[in-house]
């Protein structure tokens, strides 16, 4: 599966952004997607996660109410729709892929893109 993620950029505290990652995978909506983070010098974080169906949705503690996940089978496509912004959310962001389980804080995804950077600055 490639996955492929795009529009982060800058912006200002308390605004928003969307991010998206598309996907080549022919049965896309076979796969539980989910979006990462990291900075510098930290591990690898949970973001949010969405199953197969986009009926159960899973978030971090520190995007909750913030940050909300969706997704489009027939366009292969994932969303993060990011609001509230904090200096704190900068970061790069990952999407990944797995077939096998709902995407949560626990799971290691077997599939990953390229980072999209969000920088959140005045």
């Amino acid at each position: 599966v490639q996955l492929q993620a795009s529009g982060g950029g800058l912006v200002q505290p308390g605004g928003s952004l969307r991010l998206s990652c598309a996907a080549s995978e022919r049965t896309f909506s076979h796969y539980s997607m989910g979006w990462f983070r990291q900075t510098p010098g930290k591990e690898r974080e949970f973001v949010a996660g969405i199953s197969w169906s986009g009926g159960t949705t899973r978030y971090a503690d520190s995007v909750k109410g913030r940050f909300t996940i969706t997704r489009d089978n027939a366009k292969k496509t994932v969303y993060l729709h990011m609001s509230s912004l904090k200096p704190e959310d900068t970061a790069v962001y990952y999407c990944a892929a797995d077939p096998r389980v709902l995407i949560t804080i626990a799971t290691i995804p077997n599939y990953w893109g390229q980072g999209t950077l969000v920088t959140v600055s005045s």
